[in-house]
């Protein structure tokens, strides 16, 4: 088999970016949400009331790991041997990253941030750009996305609804933890941080989202110009951008037209923009965002295909 230098950079480089986003994750967990015994969605949630239950005796990073392979074990011969490899390593290093800054933020006497509130968003924040990080260079951090994944084989049910219920679920399993005082004090004491579990795991699911579509956003633009052919020269020499010229007619005028399509990064609209601009005032641009946008000079197809 000939070696492929670009393939293992790649690879090496999801590897990278993939430990570093679960690194973020558990620092924003373990620093700003678990000081304050908030649970969250997932197996860090389920890790989190093991914790609480147990008095801190049983680490979160303990149990998540055991339930991600229990999960992986179940799981096997329905999501196949690609999605279990790629999944335990996501969920050994989450496991030794929460482990770690467990270790460090929960021996702490008060937490990092006080208010509840802005600690709470920081972590969800921090969360879930670690999770789009993960997961938009093909990792998987395991947990629910397991669950999902199992579901989807034998139901119809969308993977998203798994989630977000099963998150929900065990966020709300925090109202029996151990609390000294009666019925009354103790709802009035957990539903608060339930709320607040919940808020955190939709902030996590929409950073997720953000850091998701943010990479793959594009934008594409139609141009139409009488000076359509020294446009077109200039994006292909000074934005190093291609430029695809269509047949078309103004059903007006009846005149036959020239129209320009072009595909760039976001950060270079300006770029194209200044080129029509200087060729011809007069131009009309249409812009609109587009996602996805695969091939040569963008971004390259991750998925492997059936044998």
């Amino acid at each position: 088999m000939k070696f492929n230098r670009a393939n293992l950079f790649t690879n090496i480089k999801d590897y990278l970016f993939i430990i570093l986003g679960l690194l973020l994750y558990g620092f924003g967990f373990t620093a700003f949400i678990l000081p304050h015994e908030i649970v969250i969605g997932g197996l860090s949630g389920v890790g989190t009331l093991v914790y609480f239950a147990t008095n801190g005796l049983i680490p979160v990073a303990a149990t998540q790991y055991a339930c991600n392979l229990l999960l992986l074990a179940f799981a096997f011969k329905l999501v196949g041997k690609t999605f279990v490899m790629r999944t335990i390593f996501g969920a050994t290093v989450i496991s030794l990253s929460i482990g770690i800054f467990e270790a460090i933020f929960m021996r702490l006497n008060h937490p990092l941030i006080p208010d509840v509130s802005m600690s709470a968003i920081l972590g969800a924040i921090l969360c879930g750009i670690g999770v789009g990080l993960c997961f938009v260079h093909n990792g998987s951090s395991g947990g629910t996305d397991i669950v999902a994944a199992m579901v989807s084989k034998v139901s119809n049910v969308s993977i998203g609804r798994t989630m977000i219920f099963t998150d929900m679920t065990i966020v709300a399993l925090s109202i029996f933890l151990p609390y000294e005082g009666d019925v009354q004090q103790r709802i009035e004491a957990r539903v608060p941080l339930i709320v607040y579990g919940w808020v955190i795991t939709f902030i996590v699911a929409y950073m997720t989202d953000m850091v998701i579509n943010t990479n793959r956003q594009a934008t594409q633009f139609i141009i139409f110009s009488t000076k359509w052919a020294e446009i077109a020269d200039q994006i292909n020499t000074e934005a190093h951008r291609g430029v695809t010229v269509m047949d078309g007619e103004g059903w007006y005028t009846k005149h036959p037209v020239k129209i320009l399509m072009v595909w760039c990064r976001k950060i270079e609209s300006v770029t194209i923009f200044r080129i029509v601009k200087s060729v011809d005032e007069n131009a009309f641009i249409t812009q609109a965002n587009v996602n996805g946008v695969y091939g040569k000079g963008f971004d390259t197809m991750k998925i492997k295909m059936k044998k």
